[in-house]
């Protein structure tokens, strides 16, 4: 017998993959030119030249057996501190190596962590609208429950009456994205202080933590200075990063889990993460590329490509009529449909080769996201096709 829940995984892919291959296959036809394809969020700038070098010094400087070979199982001491260190000057912090699990990517970092923290008593996680599609995969297959609190769609920050009704015993972490994907919000301060009294008194009523997993692969991505540091507000909190969107290196897969020593059962918790990923099948993250963070931890992005992109099609697309919250963060328009129906103008888009990403996987069936990590000739070429599918629409 083949277990369905996987075979359904394997079989059936998301919305933001079927858009992707569709417009593969419309290039072929009408060529690449023509098509408008705002789906994936694969970065469109290239690594940072320190990112280049790293790798270069590396591949001649270093031992070649131990550039590729095994290291510790929850990586390199040398990484794990760098990290470490580039985090306790950016925020005042005094994390150390140990308390750090590096992984192979942002999606690996959270599988542990959920891995780590889901039991039969308390068996739920809970989300903020709107949130990355692949949360649920990554919490019902295993074994949990997402719980999903509706959208604040003024500002998309946090309906903290909605979240203090779903919070209960059988809660065992809030699950947050900050810049999120795919809105581009930004938690302030004030969120995230009131995000940290609720659960501090949700956590005493249950007799036991309710952790904040703060899932933060956009957080060098803001544009108006430096995003909130939620584990500075909260002492639950448990990171997990990626450097795919920090680095332009999302095919390499490298990562982290912290989990701060202050955290309640922190050292266990870091020790069911690392079972975790040990169950999930890879003994360490990879080994190259552990060794260019080691050299670039405090390696920034430049932004100045996705703030172009972002004002061109944040200015041109209200100007049309569309309406959208202006993002502060990562690299995404949330637009609202024009005809109210997210699912319907993803189709009616096709029409004229624009492929927008419906809300409704994110949990916002108005709405369509837009990821502007692209050409910024594209986002120029594409502006007829908007304000041509924007007319269109409403006159249905």
């Amino acid at each position: 017998m083949i277990n369905r829940q996987m075979l359904a995984l394997g079989t059936n892919r998301s919305v933001i993959r079927d858009l992707f291959e569709y417009g593969n296959q419309r290039a072929k036809e009408v060529g690449a030119d023509r098509i408008y394809d705002f789906s994936l969020g694969n970065p469109s700038v290239p690594s940072p030249r320190a990112v280049e070098d790293a790798i270069r010094a590396i591949l001649t400087e270093e031992d070649p057996v131990a550039i590729h070979g095994y290291t510790s199982a929850v990586g390199s001491e040398a990484t794990r501190k760098a990290i470490a260190d580039d985090l306790n000057r950016r925020y005042g912090t005094d994390y150390t190596a140990d308390e750090i699990l590096l992984t192979c990517g942002a999606a690996a970092s959270l599988i542990a962590v959920l891995r780590a923290l889901l039991t039969k008593e308390a068996p739920e996680i809970i989300t903020i609208a709107p949130f990355f599609p692949e949360y649920r995969c990554f919490v019902e297959a295993n074994g949990g429950v997402l719980r999903v609190i509706p959208a604040q769609e003024d500002d998309f920050q946090i309906d903290f009456n909605a979240l203090e009704a779903a919070l209960s015993e059988k809660t065992a972490a809030v699950l947050i994205n900050t810049p999120n994907n795919p809105s581009g919000a930004v938690y302030s301060e004030e969120t995230l202080r009131a995000l940290s009294s609720l659960l501090e008194e949700k956590s005493r009523a249950a007799g036991q933590p309710i952790y904040l997993i703060s899932d933060e692969p956009y957080r060098e991505l803001v544009y108006e200075g430096p995003a909130p540091f939620p584990a500075k507000t909260y002492k639950n909190t448990v990171i997990c990063y990626s450097y795919s969107k920090s680095l332009s290196l999302p095919g390499e897969r490298i990562g982290y889990v912290l989990i701060p020593k202050q955290a309640d059962d922190g050292a266990a918790l870091l020790g069911a993460a690392a079972g975790a990923a040990r169950a999930s099948g890879y003994v360490c993250a990879p080994s190259l590329m552990q060794k260019v963070i080691a050299r670039c931890a405090d390696v920034r992005p430049d932004l100045e490509e996705y703030r172009k992109n972002r004002d061109l099609l944040y200015r041109s697309l209200t100007e049309i009529g569309y309406r959208c919250v202006y993002p502060k963060g990562a690299f995404y328009l949330f637009v609202q449909a024009p005809n109210g129906d997210g699912d319907r103008f993803s189709e009616l888009a096709k029409e004229f080769d624009l492929l927008l990403v419906p809300g409704a996987s994110f949990g916002c069936k108005s709405y369509l996201r837009i990821s502007y990590c692209v050409r910024h000739e594209m986002i120029q070429n594409s502006l007829p096709a908007f304000r041509a599918a924007f007319e269109k629409a409403k006159q249905r």
